[in-house]
């Protein structure tokens, strides 16, 4: 083995042993997943803060103490931003431990098949092949340039799932029915082909308001579920109306410090006041306690119960694609 591959390797293992101590990778299946499929062949270069903007890090770096930095990043537990145009981040390489957060709230079993929106660099997609195989995963990205090097970046490491140019809101109805659906880009509201692509008993995974429903389908017309505990910020699904962000003027810091209290108004839109009644009121509800419904042409979002006193209605994406 090379010695750049021995140093990958080591970092890799590193890696992972931190996601098992912490308790973020449990099931078997994953663990191999993570040990094997190797992250540094999905993300040849990425861009770290530096003074005035971004600086990029590449395996083609003729330093080797910047390719070093570059591969010791590859395997530290954050995002990565890899795709940046006109110094706007249009394509990241999310954090391995939310990743495999994620990976675990999908249940999967063998048999199922998934439906990807966000292909990014392709390293998600890879990690579902591992466990599914190729025939099971389709991922689907919006700007050609991102699916080709996710395609490429797969077959480097031995995977050939299905990677799809195209409009993400509008899933991929030539490989449907999907038992499984998880997005990699932030949401307002739920796309209703996800939910018809679904088959009965289908589970979507989706970051919306800083937060991660995982929405159980019932029929092509109707989902419902609620969030997990779990924080999650990702870039928003690209030519979706992105809503203004919410009014936070008059709240303490305290409050805006409170990833919790930040969750609520994010969620619910509501005026500084009245949420800040709600969240006294309720004994400021954790992200579980929150959960959506999708009911033909209505959703909403909901505290404890789907027909109780605190719902508010969600944006319906418009144009839109992966991230």
């Amino acid at each position: 083995m090379a010695e750049d591959e021995e140093l990958a390797a080591g970092l890799r293992a590193g890696l992972v042993r931190e996601l098992v101590a912490r308790g973020e990778l449990t099931d078997p299946r994953w663990l191999a997943a993570f040990e094997e499929v190797p992250r540094e062949l999905f993300v040849p270069s990425y861009y770290v803060g530096a003074p005035g903007g971004h600086r990029r890090l590449s395996r083609d770096d003729p330093d080797p103490r910047a390719r070093d930095a570059w591969l010791s990043g590859v395997y530290v537990d954050e995002p990565l931003a890899t795709y940046v145009r006109g110094g706007e981040l249009i394509s990241s390489s999310s954090q391995p431990s939310l990743m495999a957060k994620m990976l675990a709230a999908l249940d999967l079993h063998d048999g199922h098949t998934v439906l990807e929106i966000g292909a990014g660099t392709g390293y998600n997609a890879a990690l579902l092949a591992h466990r599914l195989g190729d025939d099971a995963v389709t991922t689907v990205d919006l700007d050609p340039e991102i699916t080709d090097a996710a395609r490429a970046h797969l077959a480097a490491a031995g995977f050939h799932p299905t990677v799809v140019t195209g409009d993400g809101a509008l899933g991929c109805p030539s490989c449907a029915p999907f038992d499984r659906t998880m997005a990699t880009c932030a949401l307002s509201s739920v796309p209703p082909a996800w939910v018809a692509q679904s088959g009965p008993g289908g589970l979507i995974l989706a970051p919306l308001a800083t937060g991660l429903i995982a929405l159980r389908v019932a029929d092509a017309t109707h989902a419902e579920g609620r969030f997990l505990r779990t924080p999650a910020f990702f870039v928003p699904l690209r030519g979706a109306a992105v809503p203004p962000p919410p009014d936070r003027s008059g709240l303490p810091w305290r409050l805006l410090s409170s990833d919790r209290f930040q969750f609520l108004l994010t969620l619910s839109r509501m005026a500084p006041a009245d949420a800040l009644a709600l969240w006294h009121d309720e004994g400021r509800p954790p992200r579980e306690r929150y959960g959506v419904t999708v009911a033909g042409d209505r959703q909403w979002a909901w505290l404890d119960t789907p027909e109780g006193p605190w719902r508010w209605p969600l944006g319906r994406e418009i144009s839109s694609g992966g991230a």
